[in-house]
């Protein structure tokens, strides 16, 4: 699996838009087969994966069924994927969100763009696999790619792939949720539901966001070996900034010293940017729409 990972890493280090396309596709390829392939078990399988390269042109989402949870965590590739992930050496969100940078400079085109959308696609299915990669989006500079993103001179579909990619980036993940918005990123997704020149398709999926950030926060509980994780963050310490008494603060903060938001605080928040927050709360507690409690 090292010597796959290598391959795309080389390419996804590039500057060039056909190497960067095949990287993009050799880190799918793998993902597919860990995700969805059943031909195999046991060290054969994990060694079948380390010796294939997915071509460029192959469609690397049609192999086999997809696996449910449980047989995913029983699988030694994944087990393997999953052990890589926690150094810096073999990180695929690392090496996808540089990547991600350096296509944000080129500039905007149709084969660019397409290229960024493929990568906001794996950061989201990287993260998902493996959750404590979610924490590089605690990192400012990390958070504020996918800020950028959201700016008007982007396309739609760009927009609508890193609204998504910034649910997958905070759900669970309170830090994440902190820097977010340090970093105005209530005024941006605000500005952009209000500018007229926003796609209806867009602010849909604004609205999907808000309700999904008006929640209140539960986050994961920590790895027995979390204390040896490259991944793991330093607790935030704005607590003034967002409105929230400290001592209160200290009292919602879990044994990691991560301080959560209730519905009515974020609701405080988001009232600076928008008027209709409470026509949200309101909604999100008579429709529940992600079967979770609103207090």
């Amino acid at each position: 699996m090292e010597a796959l990972l290598s391959l795309a890493f080389d390419n996804l280090s590039s500057y060039d838009g056909p190497k960067i396309r095949k990287g993009l596709r050799q880190v799918e390829g793998l993902l597919a087969q860990i995700c969805l392939s059943n031909a195999s078990s046991g060290r054969g399988r994990s060694s079948s994966l380390s010796s294939t390269v997915p071509n460029d042109d192959d469609d690397a989402s049609a192999v086999a069924p997809r696996k449910d949870l449980a047989q995913l965590t029983q699988d030694p590739a994944f087990r393997e994927f999953f052990k890589l992930q926690e150094g810096f050496e073999w990180n695929v969100a690392m090496r996808l969100i540089s990547t991600l940078d350096r296509l944000m400079a080129k500039g905007s085109d149709g084969q660019n763009d397409l290229l960024i959308l493929s990568a906001l696609d794996l950061i989201q299915g990287v993260t998902l696999l493996h959750p404590p990669s979610k924490s590089l989006f605690a990192r400012e500079q990390n958070m504020n790619l996918l800020l950028d993103l959201l700016e008007p001179y982007n396309c739609p579909a760009i927009q609508s792939a890193t609204l998504l990619t910034l649910v997958v980036a905070l759900i669970d993940t309170p830090n994440n949720t902190r820097t977010f918005e340090g970093l105005d990123g209530l005024m941006t997704v605000t500005s952009l539901f209000k500018s007229r020149s926003t796609s209806r398709e867009v602010k849909l999926k604004l609205v999907e966001f808000l309700y999904f950030y008006l929640m209140p926060e539960t986050p994961s509980p920590p790895r027995s070996d979390q204390r040896e994780s490259v991944f793991q963050r330093s607790p935030s310490k704005l607590v003034a900034g967002y409105g929230v008494d400290g001592r209160n603060g200290r009292k919602r903060a879990n044994s990691n010293g991560v301080i959560t938001l209730t519905t009515a605080e974020k609701q405080q928040l988001l009232s600076r940017h928008l008027s209709s927050v409470e026509d949200l709360v309101k909604d999100l507690r008579n429709c529940a729409p992600f079967g979770g409690i609103v207090c």
